[in-house]
């Protein structure tokens, strides 16, 4: 039992590792000129980090495949609201 409990918090200092890794490339994308691609993987990294604290400090990896259902239909949900949001925000006619 203490070995399941070391390599657990072996994953949770990788994990963290993985997080301050990605917060250090988003820090320094911010300072690329990478045109029209930098809000692009600025927000590929932020859903990378959502994923991990999603996955592991949230424990959506070890739970119930109804939690895991939850979690996948709320993330539909987000996508179904910026769907609507970006059509709305696409067709206004001040845009040039």
């Amino acid at each position: 039992m203490a070995e399941h409990a070391r390599r657990k918090r072996t994953h949770y200092y990788v994990v963290y590792a993985a997080l301050m890794v990605c917060t250090y490339l988003t820090w320094q994308i911010a300072y690329f000129d990478l045109g029209a691609f930098n809000t692009v993987a600025a927000l590929g990294i932020a859903a990378l980090k959502a994923l991990l604290v999603a996955l592991f400090f949230m424990h959506v990896r070890e739970s119930p495949r109804l939690t895991v259902v939850v979690a996948l239909g709320g993330l539909f949900w987000l996508g179904i609201l910026l769907t609507l949001t970006m059509t709305d925000y696409l067709t206004r006619g001040w845009m040039t």
